[in-house]
């Protein structure tokens, strides 16, 4: 399924444990997708090993790609964040070049595809890793999603909030600006009423911390993202 498709997908963290059950009911939940990811603690290992556990279902499954170590064959799709408000340059283009010197021979550019992200939680681990140190406004977030589709032709926007449910307005506002650039929305869902709510302006939902805290609840999500048209 290609990804412009997806309208929700669960982001599993693998450096946070989870159970076979909880993961076989994610992956059969009816989720366009499952995402590994994480900020930190990321490693071959426990990525290899979330990788092996889910591939027993049929859902798609893309690596978001956070550290170069931690790249392996397998996943259907490749992540690749760039950072567009981030002060380390490394996380804007600094890593994208060490993995491109490593891997860029062997890489299928069909399979990766590059988000731009806009990081608007300050308080969260990865705007702490990235150097995101101020909270960008809604004029900032317009002009972002319009750099990610119009200068740098991303086919992802990420409006990334990070455990904290974000401003509709300010999401509807990057929504506005952008046609072909697919807006990805992540942060604070807890229940379907979220989902509901920021499906109603971004194309894909991203459901991750409430995995962890209330898989019942999680598991709404998908439903109530899936049922709306947009």
């Amino acid at each position: 399924m290609d990804i412009k498709n997806w309208r929700h997908a669960f982001k599993v963290d693998p450096a946070k444990n989870i159970t076979d059950h909880a993961l076989e009911r994610l992956a059969e939940s009816g989720t366009d997708g499952l995402i590994i990811g994480g900020s930190d603690g990321v490693t071959l290992e426990n990525v290899l090993d979330l990788l092996a556990r889910i591939r027993r279902y049929s859902v798609p499954v893309a690596l978001e790609v956070s550290t170069v170590d931690s790249v392996t064959p397998g996943f259907d799709f490749y992540f690749i964040p760039t950072v567009l408000n981030a002060s380390k340059t490394e996380w804007i283009n600094g890593i994208h070049h060490a993995a491109l010197k490593e891997y860029g021979h062997m890489m299928n550019w069909e399979e990766v595809i590059a988000e731009g992200y806009c990081i608007v939680n300050v308080d969260c681990k990865a705007a702490k890793l990235t150097g995101v140190d101020k909270v960008p406004d809604e004029e900032d977030v317009v002009a972002y999603a319009r750099m990610a589709e119009h200068l740098f032709k991303l086919p992802v926007f990420y409006l990334e909030y990070s455990g904290m449910f974000g401003d509709p307005a300010i999401v509807k506002a990057a929504a506005r600006v952008l046609e072909n650039t697919k807006l990805f929305y992540g942060g604070g869902i807890r229940n379907a009423e979220d989902a509901r709510e920021m499906a109603r302006l971004a194309d894909t939902v991203i459901v991750g911390n409430v995995i962890y805290e209330d898989l019942e609840a999680a598991l709404t999500t998908v439903q109530a993202v899936q049922t709306m048209s947009h």
